[in-house]
Formats: C-alpha cells, sequence, structure tokens
C-alpha cells in the first residue's frame, strides 16, 4: 500500500516542526540590520570612553593633560603614577578596607533581603502589608537626614574611626527587600512551598532548599548594585572615618588636597580604584546573563 505524503498549494511538503524532526523556524538564528550594529557600536565607544580617558591620563603627566589638542594614546607614567598614589595615601589600607566594607555590605544586604523579601511574598503573618509598606516608606526619607543621630550612636558604641561603623547601618536596604519581594513573587511558585510544606520542612529549610536556588539570579544583580554603591559610598564614610583608616573614595579625596593637585596621580588612584568593581562585575555578570537566559527559555 502506497503512502501518501500531504503537500501544500506548491506541491512540497509542509515543514514540520521539533516533534517530527524537521527544520523548526525558531531555530534559526536572528540577525539584525546594519544600522543596529552601527547604533551599538556608537554605544559602547560612548560607554569605554570615561575609562579609557582614565587610563589614558593616568598614565601621562599633569601637564600632558591639560595639552591642547590631547594626546590619544596613553603615556609611559603608569606604573610611576600607580607608585606614587600608592606612596601619597594608604591606598593599600584603603583598597583593603573597601573590600571588606563592600563585601560585608554586599553579603549581608543579599541575605537579609532575601529572607526578608521571601517572607513578605510567601509567608502569611499578621500586619504584613504594614510592615511592607514601613520598609518601603522608608525609602522616602532622605539619607542626610539620619547622619548626625546615626554618627552619635556610632560614637556611643566606640565605632567611630572603625569599619563597623560604615558596615552595620547598611547590611540591609529597604530597596533590597523590595526587589527580592517583587522577583519571589513571581518567579517562586506557591506549590513548591506547600510542598515543601507537605514534606515536613521547616521555613528556613524551604529557604536553603527552594528559595535560595531559585534566587540566585536576582541575588547576583543585587549583590552587584550593592557592591558598587557601598565602594562608590563617599558621603558617610568620611564623616565617620579619618584619612588614618580611609576607603577608596576617602583616599582618592584625599590625593587631591594639596594647593595643586596633580590630576594624573588622581586619576591612577582612581583607575586602582575601578579594578576591583570591574572584577565583581566580570564574576557576578555570568550569573546575571545566565538567569536571565534561563528565565527566557523556561517554558
Amino acid at each position: 500500500m502506497a503512502t501518501v505524503i500531504p503537500t501544500t498549494a506548491s506541491g512540497r511538503p509542509p515543514r514540520r516542526g521539533r516533534k517530527g524532526g524537521g527544520v523548526n523556524m525558531a531555530g534559526k538564528q536572528m540577525h539584525g540590520s546594519k544600522l543596529t550594529y552601527v547604533i551599538l557600536s556608537v554605544v559602547v565607544l560612548i560607554s569605554i570612553f570615561p575609562f579609557y580617558w582614565t587610563i589614558l591620563a593616568a598614565s601621562t603627566s599633569n601637564t600632558e593633560i591639560n595639552k591642547v589638542p590631547p594626546n590619544w594614546l596613553p603615556g609611559g607614567n603608569l606604573l610611576k603614577n600607580f607608585h606614587a598614589a600608592l606612596s601619597n595615601v594608604d591606598m593599600g589600607k584603603a583598597l583593603l578596607n573597601s573590600l571588606i566594607v563592600s563585601g560585608c555590605v554586599a553579603a549581608g544586604t543579599v541575605m537579609f533581603s532575601t529572607l526578608a523579601g521571601f517572607a513578605f511574598a510567601k509567608l502569611r503573618f499578621r500586619f504584613r502589608n504594614v510592615l511592607l509598606g514601613l520598609t518601603i516608606g522608608t525609602m522616602m526619607v532622605p539619607y542626610q537626614l539620619g547622619i548626625v543621630p546615626l554618627f552619635l550612636l556610632m560614637t556611643k558604641l566606640g565605632w567611630s574611626d572603625h569599619l563597623e561603623a560604615v558596615i552595620f547601618p547598611t547590611l540591609v536596604s529597604a530597596f533590597g527587600v523590595f526587589f527580592m519581594r517583587q522577583y519571589l513573587l513571581n518567579a517562586l511558585p506557591d506549590e513548591l512551598v506547600e510542598a515543601g510544606r507537605v514534606d515536613g520542612a521547616s521555613s528556613l529549610r524551604i529557604f536553603l532548599s527552594v528559595v535560595l536556588p531559585i534566587a540566585r539570579p536576582a541575588m547576583a544583580v543585587l549583590g552587584m548594585l550593592t557592591f558598587m554603591a557601598s565602594w562608590n559610598d563617599f558621603f558617610w564614610p568620611i564623616v565617620v572615618l579619618t584619612s588614618d583608616n580611609p576607603t577608596v573614595q576617602v583616599a582618592i579625596d584625599n590625593l587631591g588636597s594639596g594647593y595643586v593637585p596633580d590630576e594624573s596621580i588622581i586619576m591612577a588612584g582612581t583607575l586602582l580604584g575601578t579594578l576591583p568593581v570591574l572584577a565583581v562585575f566580570v564574576i557576578l555578570g555570568r550569573q546575571i546573563v545566565g538567569g536571565i537566559m534561563q528565565g527566557a527559555v523556561k517554558g
């Protein structure tokens, strides 16, 4: 008995989907237009130009920076300016302090915000919405209004000019709680939490075994944003810390405190302070992109 093959109006057999082993249109690689690539190239050049100018200024002398027209090629004074920046202020200690502060603040914010976000998103308790509203309401209070009482509190605790004064007040943030709550509200199905309850798991066990793997992409985003914000924070560290125990931003400020600041040395210190942030972005960037792609192909 002959097999009848269905054909289209043009006489060709129809293309099959994924189940039939044929070619799927969804599997074709998409390409943008030439205009898209031109616009992206321009945006990339504009984005990396400040970083390139920092390298350029850090590798030349103070006189060559002010030349008109400027020299667009890096000079040979980069190592010399690095050594001057490390010698004029205790930049090594400042980098270590900033790594400790930013790492502790990022880790604490991510963990506490994920815990609170899970509670506000999936747990049922009294006054949940009221507490969430109060938490979000604290974001409306200007940060500068709390500097004086916070400084008095740090002084009474004996933490003035200590890293604890910079770490503990920022271990959790209202933005982090709201961010993780919104993410877990949609990414964490209620069925998984209920299944854990049926199996006899406690809330902490559900958090460790179910919530953390699902929340990993959002935790990476929050960790990167918190690390960068803590690393670039200048106002509170310069209030509570001194030049003997500085962070990177305080040390860079001390580099430019002379009568005639050397811009090349300041840029060298700025470049030293930028490299750890780039390293953190490279490390967490894979988690962020991986989480986005996982969510894009899910379902």
